[in-house]
C-alpha cells in the first residue's frame, strides 16, 4: 500500500474549520474593541452558557479572566469543528456560505430562547447583520483554506 504525500481529508477539514474558527473570533475580538456600541459580543453569549452549564452541573464558577479563557478555548472549538463540515471538493463554497449563514442567522435567533439574552447578538440591525456577516466570512475562509489544502488532483 503507498503512503499519499497529502493530508488525509479529516485532517485537511479539521484544518480548514479550524482557520475559519479563528478569523472569526479574530473579527469578533477586533471589531468589539473597535465598535464597542454595537458590536456583536458572543463572548458574552459563551460565558452566560458556560456559567448556565456550570450551575446546572453544581461544578464551581470561574473568575472572569478564567471565564473568558474557557469561553475563547470553547469558541475556537466548536466553531472549528462545525466549520469543518465544510469539507473540500465540490460544493465547498456552497456549504461554507450556507454553513456560515446558518451559524449568523443562529446567532441572532437562538440566544433568547436558549436563555442567554437578545442584547449581546440582536440590540441594533448593524448588530445582527455584523454577526451574520461575520459567521458567514468564517465559513468562507473555511472553504478556501480547505480548496487550498486539497491537492490538485482532486480539485477538478
Amino acid at each position: 500500500m503507498q503512503k499519499s504525500s497529502s493530508s488525509s481529508p479529516v485532517l485537511r477539514a479539521l484544518g480548514s474549520g479550524l482557520t475559519g474558527a479563528v478569523v472569526l473570533n479574530l473579527i469578533h475580538e477586533t471589531v468589539r474593541r473597535v465598535r464597542p456600541e454595537d458590536a456583536p459580543r458572543m463572548d458574552v453569549l459563551g460565558e452566560r452558557g458556560l456559567r448556565k452549564m456550570l450551575r446546572a452541573a453544581g461544578a464551581p464558577q470561574p473568575d472572569a479572566k478564567a471565564a473568558y479563557g474557557l469561553t475563547l478555548a470553547g469558541d475556537i472549538l466548536s466553531n472549528g469543528l462545525y466549520y469543518s463540515l465544510v469539507g473540500s471538493g465540490r460544493g465547498a463554497w456552497w456549504r461554507g456560505a450556507m454553513l456560515g449563514l446558518a451559524a449568523g442567522v443562529g446567532g441572532v435567533k437562538l440566544p433568547g430562547p436558549l436563555g442567554l439574552g437578545n442584547g449581546p447578538s440582536n440590540r441594533t440591525p448593524q448588530t445582527k447583520a455584523m454577526t451574520v456577516a461575520w459567521y458567514l466570512i468564517g465559513g468562507l475562509v473555511a472553504a478556501a483554506t480547505a480548496r487550498a489544502l486539497q491537492p490538485r488532483r482532486e480539485r477538478q
